[in-house]
């Protein structure tokens, strides 16, 4: 565990039931509109809408499996930039459209074979609540709906865009190994191709 990182959660390192759920997590699923965006939708004269993405969460989308934690997206819109960041990260389990996210959170456990109790969420809004009491970690950005911050053992420091899934990683990796250790293999150039 690197307890330099947990020493900025002191209420995360301070309770040991939740790094046990933290180093036992074999998935984490990730909102995008909230939690890998800011939530904000811009359209251009033609209708099509464009997305700002936080480039560190798309290093820790890429560190996660590679320390054996899947990620998965489930989100209730759908769009060609949303497509083509979700193919850029090599995202393997990808719900877009996606309105009934418990039905495909339990689709998705089933296919991967692991319990509820092994994956994190991560959401920002009300329709977020249709998984996050079934995961064995719940977690939201700082500026999350506030019904959802009553939901949330851990409510991140980043909000909406500002590197929330590069923030769970972190969490993640840091409640199992020091982060220099983690990030080791971020470091090569293979790991971008």
């Amino acid at each position: 565990m690197d307890e330099a990182f947990f020493s900025s959660y002191p209420d995360v390192e301070a309770d040991t039931a939740l790094l046990a759920k933290l180093q036992s997590l074999k998935l984490v699923v990730f909102d995008v509109d909230g939690v890998l965006t800011d939530g904000r939708l811009l359209y251009t004269e033609q209708g099509e809408t464009i997305k700002r993405f936080n480039v560190k969460d798309g290093v820790a989308m890429k560190l996660l499996p590679k320390w054996d934690v899947q990620v998965a997206v489930i989100t209730a819109k759908d769009s060609a930039p949303l497509r083509q960041r979700m193919k850029e990260l090599k995202v393997e389990h990808f719900y877009p459209g996606c309105h009934n996210k418990a039905e495909a959170f339990g689709e998705l456990i089933g296919r991967l074979g692991i319990e509820p109790e092994e994956a994190a969420y991560v959401g920002d809004d009300v329709i977020d609540l249709q998984v996050m009491p079934k995961v064995g970690v719940a977690l939201c950005p700082a500026d999350a709906h506030i019904l959802l911050q009553r939901h949330c053992p851990i409510i991140l420091s980043k909000a909406a865009g500002e590197g929330v899934a590069r923030e769970v990683a972190d969490m993640v990796l840091a409640s199992r190994m020091s982060l220099e250790q983690a990030y080791e293999l971020a470091q090569k150039p293979e790991f971008e191709k």
